[in-house]
C-alpha cells in the first residue's frame, strides 16, 4: 500500500509540473481500488520546420542554373556576388530555408534576378507535413536582402487540394489587393479570424535588421488570454464556443506567394535589374500535431508524424474510434470544463455509456419500443438503417471491403436513371436494367440496341437489319434511302402501283438528255467562226 501511495503521489507531482492538457490519464484511488481517470490531452508545441517538405515553383526560379551575378540593395552597383548551382559554396537551393545554420554563417535560398522586368517575378513556396497541425505561436519568415513588397500567405486544410488566403502583405494594400490595411492588434474578439492585409512587414526601411515577416498568432491568442497569455482558460473556452476559431489555427499545408520583390525605393530602376530577387534564410512554424485532444504525444513513424492515440481512438489524427469501440459516434475531446476537459472516450459495445445497444458507430441514440419490446438505434447516419444500423439505405449497397462500423460501409448505387428500372441495386451494386440496357449501372446497351437517353432497338445495322436497295444505315437509327425507295429499310418503291416506273425514269432521263444536248449545241454555235 505504501508503494502504491508513493506511485500515486509521483503521478500527481508529474501532473503539476506539466502544462495544461499534457496528460491523457492519471491513476486515481477509489473505494473499488485504483482506476485510470481520463482527460482531454494534446501534444506539446514544437518547431515544425524539421518535418516540413518544401517545394518551390515555377521550375527554374531558383538561381544558379545557369550561373548569374547579382547585387544587393545596399550596394546596387557592386555586383560581385554570384549564384552557381554547380558550386556548393555559391549555390542557394530550397533546403537552405530550413537548415540549422552553424558557425554564424547565414545560408539562404535565392531566386533568379528580375532580368525579365516588366514581366512579374513570381515564386511559390509550398510547405507540406502530411498531417493536420495547430499553430501555437507566430510563423516567422526571414528574408535576406529585403522583404517582398507584395506577398500572400495561403493555407490548406486538405493536404493541398484546396487553398484559402491566410494573410495579405503589401507596401500599399489598397493598390495591391484593394483592401484597407489592418494590424492584428486592431481586431476584436468578434472578427479575430478575419483575413487581413498588413503593411507592417513590406515597406523598405533600409536596414539589414528588418528581415522578418510574421503571421501573428500570439496577438490573436492575447485577445482572449490577455497580453501575457496568463488566462489560457479563457482562450480554451473560446476555442470550444466560438465557431471557426479552432479551425482558423489548423492547417496541413502552407504556401507563400511572392508577387513583387523588395525595391529599395518607390519604383523599379530598370538600368540595374540584378538587385531585385527573393532570398529566404529561415522559416519557423511553431505548432503542435492536431490529435483532436486524444493524444499527448506525436512521433515520427515511417517518415510521417503520427498521434499516439488514447481514449480508444485511432488514425493519424485520432479521428475515429478503434475497432470494437464504436458503441457511440466518435467525437473530438473538449477543452471544457477546464482545467482537464472532457476526453469523449470511445466505448466498447455493450458498455453502459453505449446505451446497451450496438449501433456500429452510426448512431449515438437508442430508443425502446414498448410494444415490440426491443431497443433500436435512432437516426442512423452514414447511409445506414435498421435496428442496429446494420443495413444500407435504399439506393446504397454494402461495401464488401469495409467493416460494419466503418463510415464508408454503404456505397451509393448510382443507377443510371435512363437505363434502370429504379435507383436501387442488389448487394453487389448491380442495378435492375430496362429492356436493352446492361452494365452494373445500366448505362450501356446490349447488342442490337443503341443509346439515346436510354436503350432503343436498332432500326438497322451492319449484320442483320440491312438497309435494302442501296440504302445506308445512319447510327443504327434509320436507313437513308435513294430517291426512288422508301420504308424503314428502304424496302418500298416510291412508284405507285399500276404505273410504269421505268417509263417515268426513262422520260425523266430523256428530258434531262434533251436539255443537255440543247446546251451543248448552243455552246458549239458560239465557238464556231462565221
Amino acid at each position: 500500500m505504501l508503494l502504491q501511495a508513493v506511485f500515486l503521489l509521483l503521478l500527481r507531482c508529474l501532473a503539476s509540473t506539466l502544462g495544461q492538457y499534457d496528460l491523457c490519464k492519471s491513476l486515481v484511488s477509489t473505494d473499488e481500488g485504483s482506476v485510470w481517470e481520463q482527460y482531454a490531452c494534446q501534444p506539446k508545441p514544437a518547431s515544425m520546420k524539421d518535418h516540413m517538405r518544401i517545394k518551390v515553383d515555377p521550375p527554374g526560379i531558383t538561381c544558379g542554373n545557369p550561373p548569374e551575378r547579382f547585387c544587393t540593395l545596399e550596394n546596387p552597383y557592386l555586383c560581385s556576388d554570384e549564384c552557381d548551382a554547380s558550386n556548393p559554396d555559391l549555390a542557394h537551393p530550397p533546403q537552405l530555408m530550413q537548415d540549422r545554420e552553424r558557425n554564424g554563417l547565414i545560408t539562404y535560398w535565392q531566386t533568379v534576378t528580375w532580368r525579365r522586368h516588366p514581366e512579374p517575378l513570381l515564386a511559390n513556396i509550398s510547405m507540406a507535413w502530411n498531417k493536420s497541425l495547430e499553430l501555437t505561436d507566430d510563423i516567422q519568415i526571414t528574408f535576406e536582402y529585403g522583404r517582398p513588397t507584395i506577398m500572400v500567405m495561403d493555407k490548406s486544410m486538405d493536404h493541398g487540394r484546396s487553398w484559402q488566403p491566410y494573410q495579405f502583405y503589401a507596401d500599399d494594400c489598397m493598390d495591391a489587393f484593394n483592401m484597407q490595411p489592418k494590424r492584428v492588434r486592431d481586431l476584436s474578439p468578434a472578427n479575430i479570424t478575419r483575413v487581413i492585409c498588413t503593411e507592417q512587414y513590406s515597406r523598405w526601411v533600409g536596414s539589414k535588421n528588418e528581415k522578418n515577416v510574421k503571421f501573428e498568432v500570439r496577438a490573436r491568442f492575447a485577445v482572449f488570454a490577455g497580453p501575457r497569455l496568463q488566462n489560457m482558460d479563457s482562450l480554451y473556452t473560446r476555442m470550444e464556443s466560438m465557431k471557426g476559431l479552432r479551425d482558423f489555427f489548423t492547417f496541413t499545408n502552407l504556401r507563400l506567394r511572392l508577387l513583387r520583390p523588395a525595391l529599395g525605393g518607390t519604383y523599379v530602376q530598370r538600368d540595374n535589374l540584378l538587385k531585385y530577387f527573393y532570398a529566404i534564410s529561415n522559416i519557423e512554424v511553431p505548432a503542435r500535431c492536431k490529435c483532436n485532444l486524444h493524444a499527448s504525444q506525436c512521433l515520427l513513424q515511417d517518415g510521417n508524424l503520427q498521434c499516439q492515440c488514447e481514449h480508444n481512438t485511432t488514425g493519424q489524427d485520432c479521428q475515429r474510434c478503434r475497432k470494437g469501440f464504436k458503441a457511440k459516434s466518435w467525437k473530438a475531446g473538449s477543452y471544457l470544463p477546464t482545467p482537464n476537459g472532457t476526453p469523449n472516450t470511445c466505448t466498447i459495445a455493450g458498455s453502459p455509456s453505449g446505451s446497451n445497444c450496438e449501433c456500429y458507430g452510426h448512431s449515438n441514440r437508442c430508443s425502446y419500443i414498448d410494444y415490440l419490446n426491443i431497443v433500436t438505434c435512432v437516426s442512423c447516419k452514414h447511409n445506414t438503417r435498421g435496428q442496429n444500423c446494420q443495413h444500407c439505405r435504399l439506393g446504397y449497397f454494402r461495401n464488401a471491403s469495409a467493416e460494419l462500423d466503418d463510415e464508408s460501409v454503404c456505397i451509393e448505387c448510382n443507377c443510371n436513371q435512363m437505363g434502370s428500372v429504379h435507383d436501387r441495386c442488389n448487394g453487389t451494386g448491380f442495378c435492375q436494367c430496362k429492356d436493352g440496357a446492361t452494365g452494373a449501372k445500366c448505362d450501356d446497351c446490349l447488342p442490337g440496341y443503341y443509346w439515346k437517353q436510354g436503350c432503343y432497338v436498332n432500326v438497322c445495322d451492319e449484320e442483320m437489319l440491312l438497309c435494302q436497295n442501296g440504302g445506308t444505315c445512319y447510327q443504327n437509327q434509320k436507313c437513308i434511302c435513294p430517291p426512288e425507295f422508301k420504308g424503314v429499310l428502304c424496302q418500298e418503291s416510291r412508284c405507285e402501283a399500276g404505273k410504269d416506273c421505268n417509263a417515268a425514269s426513262s422520260l425523266h432521263l430523256s428530258t434531262a438528255t434533251l436539255l443537255l444536248c440543247t446546251l451543248l449545241a448552243h455552246l458549239l454555235a458560239t465557238l464556231t467562226p462565221h
